[in-house]
C-alpha cells in the first residue's frame, strides 16, 4: 500500500462519523498538490461527499417525483369515492388505506437499504425506480379494470347505472390493485429520494430539495387537474361497459394517462441519472444504530504536512484491518437486514435517541393524526356533506356526489399550488421566527381550517334542511370549502419539510445517528395513519356515516400538536436546511 504512486481513498458514510472526525483521508503522492484533488465519490459509491452534477442533469434525474405523484393525486381525490361505487361502505372505505402505513413501515427502509448495498452495473437506485414504476403501472391498471375484472369472475350482469348492490370480486380485485399500489409507491420513494442525494454535491442541497418539490407540485397539479375534470369517459367512450359506468370509466381513463405519463417520467429520470455502480468488495454502509465509529480507534495517525501534498507516515497496516473487520460486517449484514431487523433496530433504537427526540415524535405523531383525516374523506367530505350526494343511492345524488369529488380536486389543485408558493416562503420564516414556532403555527393553522369544515358542513346543513339531497349548495359554501382546501396546502408544505429538519438538528450531536432517527420518525407518521384507517370509518358510523366526526377529531389532534410544539420542542437555531421529501 505505501509502496503505489496512486492515491488511496479511505471511504466512510459521513453521517456515521463525529464532527470531529467528519472526513475522508486521502494518501496522496508527495509529489501532486493536496488542494487540486476535490473529495468525489469513489468507484464504491461511499464517499462521504459527492461531486456537484449540472443543474440540468439535476433538474431532469428528479422527474420521477413529478410521475409518482401523478399517480399519488389520483388516489387521494378518486379512490375513497369509487370503492363506494362498488358497495363497500364508507364505514369501511378507510381500511383499504392500511396498506399505505404498513408498506412506508416495512418496505420502505427495507428498499432503502437493499438500494445502498445493490451492486448492479445501472446503479444502486435506477433499478429500484424501475422496478417501482412498472409495479405502479400494473397496479393502477388493476384498479381502473378492476369492475371490468369483477364481471368476468361472475359479478352481477346487472348494468352498473341500475345495480346498487355490492360488487364483492370487483371491490376484491380493487383492494389488490390498490394495496399494490402502496407497496409500488413506497418501492420507488426511498431510493428517488437517495438518488437525489447521490448526485447533489454539499452546496446544491437546497436546490435539490427545491427541484424535487417543483416536480412533486408539478405531478400533484397534473393530477389534481385530471381528477377534477371528470370528462375523461367522453372523450375515450370505448373505456366503458355494462360494468363501468361513467365514473368508472372516468378513474379508467385517468389512470391510463397516469401510466404514460409516469413512463415517461421514469425514462427520462434513468437515461439522465448518471449513477456509478457500486462495487461489491467494498463496504457501503455501516449501521446506523451501531455505536458511531467508538470503536475505530485511528491511533498512531502521524502524518507531515509539506507544500505538495499529505503524506502518511504510519498506520497503513491497522487501517487494513479496520477495513477488514468492515467488509467481514459488511458480508454479514446480508443475513440481519430482513424486515423484522429493520424494525427491531427502529424500536430498539428510540434509547440512543437525545431526549429531545421524544417530543419531536410526540410532535409529529399528533400532527398526523390531524392531517390523515383530510387525506382520507377529503373529496369525499365535498360530495357528502357539501354537496348533498351519495354513490350509493339514484343517479341524482350519484350525480350530486360526483360534482362534489370534482370541486374537491379542484380544491386539492389549488392545494398544490399553494404547497409549492409556500416551500419558498418556510425558509425565511424558519429563519426570522425559528422552526419551533413555524411548525406550531403550521398546526394552529391545521386546527383552523378543519374546524372551519364543521362549519361549512353546518353552513351546508342549512342549505338543506331536510336531507334530501335535491339542492344544490349556494355559492358562498362552496367557495369556503375550496377556500379551505387551498389554504390547507401551507402547512402541509411546512408538515413536509421542516419535522426533517427539526430532527436532523436535534439529532446532529448524538454521534450521527441521523439515519435512524428520521427511520423513527418514520414510526411517528405511520402509526397515527394506521390508527386512522382503523378508526376513522367506524367513528363516522357511529354519528350518521359522514366525515365531520373525524375533521373534528383531526381539529383536536392539530390544536394539541401546536400547543405541544410550544411548549415541550427544544429552542432551534434560527438556520434552516430543507431535508424532508414526500411522496406519496
Amino acid at each position: 500500500m505505501a509502496g503505489k504512486s496512486e492515491s488511496v481513498s479511505i471511504s466512510v458514510p459521513y453521517r456515521n462519523l463525529r464532527k470531529d472526525v467528519e472526513v475522508e483521508m486521502v494518501a496522496k503522492h508527495q509529489t501532486e498538490n493536496a488542494s487540486s484533488s476535490p473529495l468525489n465519490r469513489g468507484s464504491d459509491g461511499g464517499a462521504a461527499v459527492g461531486k456537484d452534477c449540472s443543474l440540468v442533469t439535476l433538474v431532469l434525474s428528479c422527474t420521477v417525483a413529478a410521475g409518482v405523484q401523478f399517480g399519488w393525486a389520483l388516489q387521494l381525490s378518486l379512490l375513497t369515492p369509487y370503492i363506494q361505487t362498488l358497495g363497500i361502505s364508507h364505514a369501511f372505505s378507510s381500511f383499504i388505506w392500511l396498506c399505505g402505513p404498513i408498506t412506508g413501515l416495512v418496505v420502505q427502509p427495507c428498499v432503502g437499504i437493499w438500494s445502498d448495498k445493490c451492486t448492479s452495473k445501472y446503479g444502486r437506485r435506477r433499478p429500484f425506480i424501475l422496478v417501482g414504476s412498472l409495479m405502479i403501472s400494473i397496479a393502477v391498471i388493476i384498479i381502473g379494470f378492476s369492475a371490468d375484472i369483477g364481471y368476468l369472475l361472475g359479478d352481477t350482469k346487472e348494468h352498473c347505472s341500475t345495480f346498487k348492490g355490492t360488487r364483492t370480486r370487483a371491490a376484491s380485485v380493487f383492494i389488490i390493485g390498490f394495496w399494490l399500489l402502496d407497496l409500488a409507491n413506497n418501492t420507488v420513494q426511498g431510493p428517488a429520494r437517495a438518488l437525489l442525494a447521490d448526485l447533489s454535491g454539499p452546496d446544491q442541497r437546497n436546490t435539490a430539495n427545491a427541484v424535487f418539490c417543483l416536480w412533486m407540485a408539478i405531478g400533484n397539479i397534473l393530477g389534481f387537474s385530471a381528477g377534477a375534470s371528470g370528462q375523461w369517459q367522453e372523450w375515450f367512450p370505448f373505456l366503458t361497459s355494462r360494468a363501468c359506468c361513467a365514473a368508472c370509466g372516468n378513474l379508467k381513463a385517468a389512470f391510463l394517462l397516469a401510466v404514460v405519463f409516469l413512463t415517461i417520467c421514469t425514462l427520462v429520470t434513468i437515461y439522465f441519472a448518471e449513477e456509478i455502480p457500486l462495487a461489491s468488495s467494498k463496504p457501503s454502509r455501516i449501521q446506523d444504530s451501531a455505536p458511531l465509529l467508538d470503536d475505530l480507534k485511528l491511533k498512531g495517525l502521524d502524518h507531515s504536512r509539506s507544500n505538495n501534498g499529505i503524506k502518511y507516515e504510519k498506520v497503513e497496516r491497522d487501517m487494513d484491518v479496520q477495513l477488514g473487520k468492515a467488509n467481514n460486517e459488511h458480508q454479514d449484514e446480508t443475513y440481519i437486514e430482513g424486515p423484522g431487523s429493520v424494525l427491531v433496530n427502529l424500536l430498539t433504537g428510540l434509547r440512543h435517541l437525545p431526549p429531545a427526540m421524544h417530543s419531536v415524535l410526540i410532535v409529529m405523531a399528533l400532527t398526523w393524526l390531524s392531517w390523515f383525516p383530510f387525506f382520507l374523506f377529503d373529496t369525499d367530505w365535498m360530495g357528502r356533506e357539501v354537496y348533498h350526494g351519495d354513490p350509493t343511492k339514484n343517479s341524482f345524488l350519484v350525480e350530486l356526489y360526483g360534482q362534489g369529488v370534482r370541486e374537491g380536486a379542484f380544491g386539492l389543485l389549488l392545494n398544490s399550488v399553494v404547497l409549492g408558493i409556500s416551500s419558498f416562503l418556510i425558509e425565511p420564516m424558519c429563519q426570522r421566527m425559528g422552526a419551533r414556532a413555524v411548525w406550531a403555527l403550521s398546526n394552529f393553522t391545521v386546527f383552523a381550517c378543519m374546524a372551519g369544515t364543521a362549519v361549512i358542513s353546518l353552513m351546508s346543513l342549512r342549505d338543506n334542511p331536510e336531507g334530501n339531497g335535491h339542492i344544490l349548495p349556494n355559492e358562498t359554501t362552496r367557495t369556503a370549502a375550496v377556500i379551505v382546501f387551498a389554504l390547507l396546502g401551507f402547512p402541509l408544505a411546512i408538515t413536509y419539510s421542516v419535522p426533517f429538519s427539526v430532527t436532523a438538528e436535534v439529532t446532529a450531536d448524538s454521534g450521527g445517528g441521523q439515519g435512524l432517527a428520521i427511520g423513527v420518525l418514520n414510526l411517528a407518521i405511520v402509526i397515527p395513519q394506521m390508527i386512522v384507517s382503523l378508526g376513522a370509518g367506524p367513528w363516522d358510523a357511529l354519528f350518521g356515516g359522514g366525515n365531520l366526526p373525524a375533521f373534528v377529531l383531526a381539529s383536536v389532534a392539530a390544536f394539541a400538536a401546536g400547543v405541544f410544539a410550544l411548549r415541550s420542542l427544544p429552542t432551534l437555531s434560527s438556520s434552516f436546511k430543507s431535508t424532508g421529501f414526500h411522496i406519496g
